[in-house]
C-alpha cells in the first residue's frame, strides 16, 4: 500500500504513477474467488478529459510497469502534446515528493488550523487518503445541502468532482466560497450533454409538438447551465434517490419528458412506473432529431438522452449470472445508473446511500454482490466484516475522475487557503445560479 515511483528528467520534468490501493473485493472472471487484485494508477501529467478507451490502455500500460518502466513513460510523455493534455498545477510537484505519513500530518495540521472557517466534503466515491478527512461525508445533493446548512463556514472544500461543487455554490451564501482540489476532476456523464445540444434537441422537439408538452429533467450529475435550462422552461431536476417521485410530478403537470444526461436512469425509473419501452425514444444530440422520425416524437411519452456512467456501464448481465451459479442465494443490488439488463436481473436496485443504508442493516452472514463504483464497495467491504461483499464486475469500476482528487491536490489547496491564495474556487454564473437554484428548489420542495 502507498508504494510510488518516480521517474525524473523525462522532457525536464517529473513523472508519478502511484500504486496507492489493493482492491480487496476485487473478483476473478472466471473462477470468482475474494482476492487482492493490485492496480497501478497513474497520477500526472494526463489531467484534461480523456475518452474511456484511452483510459483503460493507461492502466494496461501501467501494469507492465514492472518489466519496461521508461518504455511505458515513454509511450505517455508522447501523449502530452498529440492530445492537449494538461500538467500539474504549479506547485504540486513538491506534495508529490512527500510520503504518505508526511502528507496525512500536513492536511491534519492544515484542517485544524481552518476548523473554524473551512468545512471539508467528502463524496462517497472518493478515494480512502482523501475520505478519511472529509467532516462530512455522503452522496453529491446530502453533501452541498449539509453545505447550505453550515453558514459558519466561510470556505467549502468539496472533494468530489466539479457539478457537486457548482451544486454546492449555488445552494450556499454568495459569501461563501466553494473549493475543488482539482479542476480536472469533471464527470464523464455529466459532459455527455453540454447546453448547445440541449437546446437543438429541445428546438427540434419544439419544431414538431408544443413546448408545453414536454417538461425537461436533468439529473442532478450535470453542468449548471443545464439546470439553470430546465428551471427556466417549468423542469427540475432529479437525484437517483427521487427520480421516480419527480418524473411523476412532471407527467402530472406535461404529456412527456426529456431525460437527460443518463439515459439508463430514465429508462429503469420510467419502466418500474409502468411506461412501455416503445414509449420511449432514445435521443442522440449527434443526429437530426435525435435520429428519430417526426411521428416517433408525437408518440414518445419520453425523450431519453444518448448519455450513461462510463464506471456503471462496465457491468454487465453475464456478471449477475456468475454470481447467482457461484454463491446461490446472493443478493444483489446495483445502481440505477446501471444498464437495464442489468437492473432487470438485479434483486433491489437504488442510490449510493440506499445501497449503503441495505447491506449496512443486513443480517450477518449474508452475501452481497454490488454494481457500483469500487471504492464505495470497497468501504461496505471493510465496514462490515460480518458479511460477504464482493464487487460486481471483474473489471476495474472506479470514477477516474474523481480519483484526480488525492492527497497532494488536497493538501495544495488547503495549505494555499492557509496563506491566503484560494485556488480553484467554483463561481456559477449569476444567470446560471437563478435558474439552477429554481430547478433544484422545485425538486427539494418535492423530496
Amino acid at each position: 500500500m502507498g508504494t510510488s515511483y518516480r521517474f525524473s528528467g523525462l522532457k525536464n520534468r517529473g513523472f508519478l504513477i502511484s500504486s496507492a490501493f489493493s482492491w480487496d473485493c476485487m473478483i476473478g472472471a472466471v473462477d470468482i474467488v475474494d482476492r487482492d487484485y493490485p492496480l497501478i494508477s497513474w497520477v500526472a501529467p494526463f489531467y484534461n478529459k480523456a475518452p474511456d478507451c484511452l483510459w483503460n490502455w493507461i492502466r494496461e500500460e501501467l501494469n507492465k510497469l514492472d518489466s519496461e518502466p521508461l518504455k511505458t513513460i515513454e509511450k505517455l510523455e508522447g501523449m502530452d502534446s498529440a492530445l492537449g493534455l494538461k500538467t500539474l498545477d504549479a506547485g504540486l510537484e513538491d506534495y508529490y515528493r512527500l510520503s504518505p505519513d508526511q502528507l496525512d500530518e500536513r492536511i491534519t495540521a492544515a484542517k485544524t488550523r481552518l476548523a473554524d472557517r473551512m468545512l471539508l466534503l467528502g463524496h462517497n466515491y472518493q478515494r480512502d487518503e482523501v475520505y478519511k478527512f472529509a467532516d462530512y461525508t455522503g452522496d453529491s445533493l446530502r453533501l452541498s445541502q449539509y453545505a447550505a446548512q453550515r453558514r459558519d463556514k466561510e470556505y467549502i472544500v468539496f472533494c468530489g468532482v466539479k457539478f457537486m461543487a457548482e451544486t454546492a455554490d449555488i445552494l450556499t451564501q454568495p459569501e461563501q466560497k466553494v473549493i475543488l482540489p482539482d479542476l480536472a476532476a469533471g464527470c464523464s456523464m455529466a459532459d455527455m450533454a453540454d447546453i448547445d445540444a440541449v437546446e437543438t434537441a429541445w428546438q427540434e422537439i419544439t419544431d414538431v409538438i408544443p413546448e408545453s408538452t414536454t417538461t425537461p429533467i436533468t439529473y442532478i450529475n450535470s453542468a449548471a447551465d443545464l439546470k439553470a435550462f430546465c428551471g427556466e422552461r417549468g423542469g427540475l431536476v432529479c437525484t437517483s434517490t427521487n427520480a421516480e417521485k419527480i418524473i411523476r410530478w412532471a407527467f402530472e403537470r406535461r404529456e412527456k419528458i426529456l431525460f437527460f444526461p443518463d439515459q439508463h436512469l430514465g429508462r429503469n425509473t420510467c419502466k418500474r412506473m409502468g411506461i412501455p419501452l416503445n414509449e420511449m425514444v432514445l435521443w442522440d444530440p449527434a443526429k437530426p432529431n435525435g435520429g428519430n422520425s417526426s411521428e416517433a416524437i408525437r408518440k414518445a411519452k419520453v425523450f431519453l438522452w444518448q448519455g450513461f456512467c462510463s464506471v456503471h456501464q462496465m457491468f454487465q448481465p453475464q456478471h449477475v449470472e456468475l454470481f447467482r451459479k457461484q454463491y446461490p442465494g446472493i443478493k444483489v443490488i446495483v445502481h440505477p445508473e446501471c444498464s437495464m439488463e442489468v437492473a432487470d436481473r438485479s434483486d433491489l436496485i437504488g442510490s449510493t446511500e440506499y445501497i449503503i443504508r441495505t447491506v449496512t442493516a443486513a443480517p450477518a452472514g449474508s452475501r452481497w454482490a454490488i454494481g457500483t463504483e469500487l471504492n464505495l464497495v470497497n468501504r461496505l467491504k471493510r465496514d462490515n466484516p460480518d458479511k460477504e461483499v464482493y464487487f460486481l464486475s471483474p473489471m476495474v469500476c472506479m470514477c477516474s475522475t474523481m480519483f484526480r482528487i488525492d492527497a497532494p491536490h488536497l493538501l495544495w489547496s488547503l495549505e494555499r487557503l492557509e496563506s491566503g491564495s484560494i485556488v480553484n474556487q467554483i463561481v456559477v454564473p449569476e444567470a446560471d445560479r437563478y435558474w439552477a437554484k429554481v430547478a433544484l428548489e422545485r425538486m427539494l420542495q418535492l423530496a
